[in-house]
């Protein structure tokens, strides 16, 4: 009877909603190819982790390049069209990696970049219409709900492409002896049909689209600015958050068998928590949840800089899979909340945050994937993988009272 209550009141939603909560449902089945087993494809075929990161770098390069590409070409195209090629192209460029078999540094910089900027159109399309088509009150619902799959495929994806991974090395198929990367290859040909069911779901939702075409602003009122140095803050760990347990599990604990079995075992219960969490917290809690994601975060950091064993990936492993949608849970309503009250006071379209927002996460993300790769040129690998993600997560906790702050000015504008 509960999950029946669960259906009828996401039935209950506008349309745009759900139609946008349908195709991020299945999207989400994508997301972590892209951001798990890429590190791993990486590792496993140069097993250097400076070149993780050098790619991730690359990728974010490409999310900003997007950013304002997308904004030039909301001119001309409706933000759901833009959402639909995002989605097709990061699907694409995945197939792009796994298919070229020589594995260089110029060309993980040339994929990584291409993923960034295919990726980078289905972040921020997104971010607009999920503004556009929700408000305050609904918004930790939407979340909640969107992360709760994102969870669950986050439990489900890694752990089937791992057993799969494991189980086609070696087999022959229509006369070919297949291998891990064949293995990979496949997956991808199954996630460009997954992207091509979730562009007919989202062409099903009718969507505004911006009334100003001036997207372009580098100075902003001082809410927006602090709203940004809060962007800094979480890119800096994001990057980690995407090739910290790949390099990590590969070095320590094995192949892609256990990097998805541990996925699955740390997000199973996370994606019911987040859920209920979604469904039941009002706007006002936000900061409570923000605090313990934080909290998290930093005390799974700290197990893998003490322990630097595979016992102390596993807590980190179990720590970053329940920070990180807990922590979008808080954050991503709060940046939308925050796009609403400056975009009144400056009279400015929304997207001018989104594109802007996209900037201030890169800053904190080329921190942290510099950071990596300083400690690893100036001490070693071990050094960056044990102090980087500690050093990060000791400052992330300063997000806390900045994102309180934020709020008690918007609050106090009303």
């Amino acid at each position: 009877m509960k999950g029946l209550n669960e259906i009828a009141f996401f039935k209950s939603q506008p349309k745009e909603i759900r139609t946008l909560l349908v195709t991020n449902l299945l999207f989400a089945m994508v997301l972590p190819l892209i951001e798990i087993f890429a590190g791993a494809y990486i590792m496993r075929n140069t097993g250097s982790p400076s070149w993780v990161v050098v790619y991730q770098l690359c990728m974010y390069v490409g999310v900003v390049m997007s950013a304002m590409v997308n904004g030039l070409l909301l001119k001309w195209f409706k933000s759901s069209h833009l959402y639909t090629f995002g989605i097709l192209i990061s699907a694409v460029a995945l197939m792009v990696m796994m298919f070229i078999r020589t594995v260089t540094l110029p060309m993980l910089c040339a994929t990584g970049f291409l993923i960034g900027l295919s990726t980078g159109f289905f972040w921020t399309n997104r971010y607009l219409l999920t503004l556009y088509s929700t408000n305050d009150d609904n918004r930790n619902y939407f979340f909640g709900f969107e992360s709760f799959f994102f969870s669950l495929w986050n439990i489900v994806i890694p752990v089937v492409v791992g057993a799969f991974l494991a189980y086609i090395d070696g087999k022959t198929l229509f006369g070919f002896t297949m291998d891990v990367n064949a293995g990979y290859r496949v997956i991808t040909v199954a996630a460009f049909i997954i992207s091509i069911c979730a562009c007919i779901a989202l062409s099903r939702g009718t969507f505004r689209s911006p009334e100003s075409k001036n997207f372009f602003y580098f100075k902003f009122h001082r809410l927006w600015n602090k709203l940004l140095s809060l962007a800094g803050l979480k890119g800096m760990v994001q990057g980690f958050l995407v090739t910290a347990p790949a390099i990590l599990i590969m070095k320590f604990i094995g192949g892609e068998g256990e990097l998805g079995l541990i996925q699955g075992i740390a997000g199973a219960l996370t994606a019911i928590l987040v859920y209920v969490l979604g469904r039941v917290s009002k706007p006002e809690d936000r900061m409570k949840i923000f605090g313990f994601g934080l909290l998290v975060f930093f005390l799974g950091t700290l197990a893998n800089s003490i322990l630097f064993s595979a016992a102390g990936v596993i807590v980190f492993i179990l720590c970053k899979v329940l920070f990180q949608p807990i922590h979008d849970l808080a954050y991503l309503p709060t940046m939308m909340k925050t796009i609403d009250a400056v975009s009144k006071i400056e009279g400015r379209d929304e997207y001018a945050y989104i594109m802007s927002h996209e900037f201030g996460l890169f800053v904190g993300r080329a921190f942290g994937m510099v950071l990596f790769i300083v400690l690893a040129k100036a001490f070693s690998e071990d050094i960056a993988l044990r102090y980087a993600l500690v050093i990060v997560g000791a400052i992330q906790m300063l997000s806390l009272p900045l994102a309180k702050n934020i709020i008690r000015e918007i609050d106090g504008k009303k």
